[in-house]
């Protein structure tokens, strides 16, 4: 076992600049993430073009997810980290010339939009295979807890108000400083200095599909893994609910105004971050699957009071615990696939479990919408309370094998 001290002199090395390259790249995707929808809004006045947008962040998941997943377990995941984030600060670089000179089209939105995801499968399943090698094992949930915490602070707390100070300027101006920060953290991961990933060799005519069906197999042979990706998946499609229908709750069913939606989505931010804080002591003190469950039944009952109590300030509560949840959530999540995964199979398993998730929140979104039409504003909070309860229904067995102590990995 790894020693304590170890764990932080190990963490405050090479993992400091793995955090520093997320924390400034969370920075430019929030400063992109608020300026992009304003931008589509001035371009057209269609509103199934401006969902286009969002819905081009949502489908290279669903379209090349796994696929990202089999290249990080193939390659050596540093390399495809910086690699990637050069490839995208090019990208992000020539989109803010073509604002700057007037060429910006709705088109070209979606198209940016579309081909910063499909970069992102590749990327964020490489990042979470890398870390295990640049932090000991049982410093991974403190880690994941930092990694997050502080893309929580730079993306709600520290690129949502730069982005009128960067509008002033030009209209250009986010997307120039998002394509700086992905080529600062493309430098920052570069400079990681640990050895390249050991590969053992693949057996002959082995292609990526089959390497992409087999990391579907490994997560659905865990009992525990296939349990939290069911649970994640329902929880996923009550969320998409949440979001899509939080702006009607919270200025139509409770009156607040943009004010009120503002203070929702502030304590949302503060919650996350204490979360984070909180997450990486509870990992350690009571086990990932153990500290998963009582965040799952909290958010439910926050969806409860969202879709029954109306009133602003039981609001504002409920998103901020709701908040806090969701990032002992990721966080405990991330590090049990990170703790469990056979080696070499990581960057495929988290593929398998991110596409299967991600492929809720439409679907939810298009639920929530549909039942505040047919039954009023605040059915889709107790829409989502339900589907929520469901997850945590899902994760009882993950417990169970936790209690008896069946943690090891299943065979493959």
């Amino acid at each position: 076992m790894t020693s304590t001290h170890g764990s932080r002199a190990e963490v405050r090395g090479g993992f400091g600049r793995l955090w520093s390259a997320a924390v400034v790249s969370r920075l430019g995707d929030a400063l992109r993430g608020a300026a992009l929808p304003l931008l589509a809004v001035s371009l057209t006045d269609s509103p199934l073009l401006v969902s286009l947008v969002t819905a081009s962040g949502f489908l290279p998941w669903l379209l090349f997810g796994l696929l990202g997943g089999a290249v990080a377990d193939r390659v050596d995941q540093r390399r495809a980290m910086w690699t990637v984030d050069v490839l995208r600060g090019a990208l992000v670089a020539a989109f803010a010339a073509a604002v700057a000179l007037g060429h910006a089209t709705i088109g070209l939105l979606i198209a940016l939009a579309f081909l910063l995801t499909t970069l992102q499968t590749l990327f964020d399943n490489a990042a979470t295979a890398l870390l295990p090698a640049v932090v000991p094992r049982d410093g991974l949930g403190r880690a994941n807890a930092r990694l997050m915490t502080g893309q929580q602070i730079a993306g709600a707390f520290l690129g949502a108000p730069l982005v009128p100070v960067l509008l002033a300027v030009g209209a250009a101006m986010p997307f120039a400083v998002d394509a700086a920060t992905y080529l600062l953290a493309a430098a920052l991961v570069a400079t990681l200095r640990i050895p390249a990933p050991a590969r053992e060799p693949r057996p002959a005519g082995r292609t990526l599909r089959q390497e992409m069906a087999q990391g579907l197999r490994a997560l659905w042979r865990d009992g525990t893994l296939r349990a939290l990706c069911v649970s994640t998946t329902l929880c996923n499609v009550a969320i998409g609910a949440l979001i899509a229908t939080l702006p009607l709750l919270v200025t139509g069913w409770l009156h607040g105004g943009r004010g009120g939606y503002a203070a929702t989505l502030a304590a949302y931010g503060v919650g996350g971050v204490a979360g984070g804080l909180s997450a990486g002591r509870l990992v350690e003190r009571f086990g990932p699957v153990r500290s998963i469950l009582p965040v799952g039944v909290l958010q439910t009952a926050c969806l409860v009071a969202l879709g029954t109590v109306r009133e602003l300030p039981v609001a504002v509560v409920a998103l901020g615990l709701f908040g806090f949840s969701g990032m002992v959530w990721n966080v405990t999540q991330t590090t049990l696939m990170q703790q469990r995964a056979p080696e070499g199979m990581l960057g495929r398993i988290s593929a398998a479990f991110r596409t299967l998730a991600v492929a809720g929140a439409p679907f939810g979104a298009l639920a929530g919408g549909a039942a505040a039409t047919a039954w009023g504003l605040n059915t889709p909070m107790l829409l989502a309370s339900a589907l929520l309860a469901l997850a945590v229904l899902a994760l009882l067995p993950a417990v169970d094998r936790a209690g008896h102590g069946t943690t090891s990995h299943t065979a493959l």
